[in-house]
């Protein structure tokens, strides 16, 4: 929703447009690697309802799907949601239908995994599959980056093994390193 300000707290206030985009930071990511020339593919699992529309959007930005992508899911799941204020940068998401990708899925697109030049990865899904993605790149001696996003204050430590780039925002450094708000 695009509004001219932030509510306050317990504040309603009316909003002049409301638009419904792909996104979420692994597939923005993804669609900025193909724009810049890389071939990409997005690992993710997605709700029934929006699978053909996904995989249309994935096709016209010229990305490769992964293997993991075409697996449907009941449609009880729903997708990954965010609302976003545009104003402040403010996320909500509601992981959804990422939160089964598995580690079946990732055996499935160790293919891609294993033979990428870089391999990204953030909290959007389970913890536990991101940093075994990551695991599996490093193994291959693919190079990883990881953004902790959105932060977790109990942060596996292995994350910081497993990762050649560690790409996080100040918020982020706060709630890992337990810092006060204020204080960093």
């Amino acid at each position: 929703s695009l509004t001219t300000r932030l509510p306050k707290a317990g504040e309603t206030i009316l909003g002049h447009k409301f638009f419904v985009g792909f996104g979420g930071k692994g597939a923005n990511q993804c669609v900025q690697s193909a724009r810049l020339g890389a071939k990409t593919s997005l690992i993710c699992k997605s709700a029934v309802e929006f699978n053909v529309k996904i995989v249309k959007n994935v096709k016209k930005l010229s990305l490769s799907s992964g293997n993991a992508n075409s697996v449907l899911i009941p449609a009880w799941m729903s997708l990954q949601v965010a609302t976003v204020t545009l104003r402040q940068n403010v996320i909500v998401i509601v992981p959804g239908a990422n939160l089964l990708l598995n580690f079946e899925d990732l055996k499935r697109a160790s293919d891609v995994i294993c033979k990428a030049k870089v391999v990204v990865c953030q909290l959007e899904i389970t913890p536990a599959v991101s940093l075994e993605a990551l695991k599996m790149a490093r193994a291959s001696g693919v190079k990883t980056l990881f953004n902790p996003a959105p932060a977790l204050a109990d942060l596996d430590p292995q994350f910081y093994t497993y990762s050649d780039i560690f790409c996080c925002n100040e918020t982020e450094v706060m709630v890992i390193c337990h810092v006060k708000e204020g204080l960093l």
